[in-house]
């Protein structure tokens, strides 16, 4: 999955003024609804690892690429800017009790 943010998006302004980058919690919105994308509506989820490694500014193309372990409700993501990594880690489903 391919997304970019749009140079007029609501979390930039504060983040940081004059040089917006795009903060990591938007990215990882765009992690979880590719998850979602491939296999549905997912429980609460825990992030166990995860690692910001280059920056990703507004209006760059950037790339999710996924390692999915649906039967263990395990995924390990690598959200790449053509060939540089920007971050990666894991996204883990919790148990819900019933």
């Amino acid at each position: 999955m391919r997304f970019s943010i749009p140079p007029d998006h609501p979390s930039l302004p504060g983040h940081f003024p004059g040089r917006p980058v795009v903060p990591g919690v938007v990215v990882l919105e765009h992690v979880v609804a590719a998850i979602e994308a491939l296999h549905g509506a997912l429980p609460p989820l825990r992030l166990p690892q995860v690692k910001f490694v280059q920056p990703l500014l507004p209006g760059q193309e950037a790339e999710i690429v996924l390692d999915a372990q649906p039967a263990a409700r395990r995924w390990r993501f690598r959200v790449l800017r053509g060939d540089v990594l920007v971050a990666n880690g894991e996204v883990v489903a919790r148990e819900v009790a019933a």
